[in-house]
């Protein structure tokens, strides 16, 4: 009995020994806070999954059979109500958060509502990028906006390239928000050895897309349109602007892909990408195609065999008028996109014809 209980307290001394060095690694070496071996079946909460990305996200990882996808629906979870994200990560403890959340718009919406562009997204990402950093969560894939970068930036656009000049003044308030998320995760990643992502996607478009004739982006703004036109006979479509400006467009499937692709090397501890997250948190995602967007009007007319004319409204800005990303980071790591302009808007429209103009 009295060796038993010499072996017990001296188990219980061991014990604690363990726990106070755990304890000092936890406080003095931020980083150890995140080593830990990821389950089989780990939780992925992906944040936005009703919007065109997030949809096209949820398809992607549950054909692959990767990890257990966290779905919550806006009235489900307020991800602008600090509290409420915090209690969530609390008791669902996700492994993974990839951030498909925001209030997103063209061209008119952004310049008739910048407070509610820049409010709404700044109190997402950082909801989710403070509180995952205090549920010791690392595996964060944020999304961000190629419209971050300079109004007149160097072409093809490189990471390095941000805050080098004045912003395009037609989406300052969504790009000033972006910038804080991504600038937020850089920090984090600077200060307290986490490794958080930005990926920065060119012009997204694809089934789901938003199609409403004042917060569209181009791609849905110009189908809307042209189908629309063509159902009333019209001779001719108008177009803001001069049609000359150009455009990098990308699939929400492709970006899914890249985002799977991404985060399955972050898990496995890839040593380019960890190396690549050292300098720099932000990652450009494009196909490193571009076309003007009168050129985009006339591929959907081809689509659809109709003979309608393009006239241009010039009292409407072109925005940017050339935006293409640099994508030799992802290329390097050994991603490309894989869907066709032509066989995306194929299906966009189709996806367009089936719910809108029934």
């Amino acid at each position: 009995m009295y060796c038993h209980g010499i072996l017990k307290e001296k188990f219980w001394l061991e014990k604690k020994k363990l726990e106070e060095r755990e304890l000092n690694l936890f406080f003095h070496f931020p980083s150890y806070r995140f080593c830990k071996v990821m389950k089989k079946n780990f939780k992925i909460f992906i944040a936005g999954h009703k919007g065109m990305v997030g949809r096209s996200v949820v398809k992607f990882l549950t054909n692959k059979k990767f990890g257990k996808l966290i779905l919550k629906t806006k009235k489900e979870l307020n991800l602008e109500d600090y509290k409420k994200v915090d209690n969530f990560l609390y008791n669902e403890k996700p492994e993974v958060i990839i951030n498909c959340a925001g209030k997103v718009g063209g061209i008119l919406a952004n310049s008739q509502f910048p407070t509610e562009f820049l409010n709404e997204n700044l109190s997402i990402q950082t909801n989710l990028i403070n509180l995952a950093y205090k549920h010791n969560i690392d595996n964060l894939i944020n999304l961000g906006s190629s419209c971050i970068y300079p109004k007149n930036s160097k072409q093809p656009i490189k990471e390095k390239y941000l805050l080098t000049s004045i912003l395009e003044e037609t989406n300052e308030a969504y790009a000033l928000a972006k910038i804080v998320g991504l600038k937020l995760c850089e920090y984090y990643n600077k200060q307290f050895q986490t490794s958080y992502i930005t990926l920065m996607p060119c012009n997204l478009y694809g089934p789901h897309d938003n199609f409403d004739a004042k917060n569209s982006h181009f791609i849905p703004a110009l189908i809307r349109k042209i189908l629309n036109e063509k159902i009333k006979n019209f001779p001719k479509i108008e177009l803001w602007g001069t049609g000359k400006a150009k455009r990098e467009i990308i699939h929400g499937d492709d970006l899914a892909s890249a985002i799977y692709f991404i985060l399955k090397k972050k898990i496995n501890n890839d040593k380019k990408l960890n190396k690549i997250i050292k300098k720099s948190s932000l990652i450009n995602v494009g196909t490193g195609y571009e076309l003007s967007i009168k050129k985009f009007a006339e591929i959907i007319i081809k689509i659809e065999n109709s003979k309608l004319n393009l006239v241009y409204n010039k009292n409407y800005p072109d925005g940017m008028l050339r935006k293409v990303l640099n994508n030799k980071i992802m290329s390097v790591l050994g991603w490309k996109a894989s869907i066709s302009t032509k066989e995306g808007l194929k299906e966009t429209i189709k996806w367009y014809k089936n719910n809108h103009l029934r």
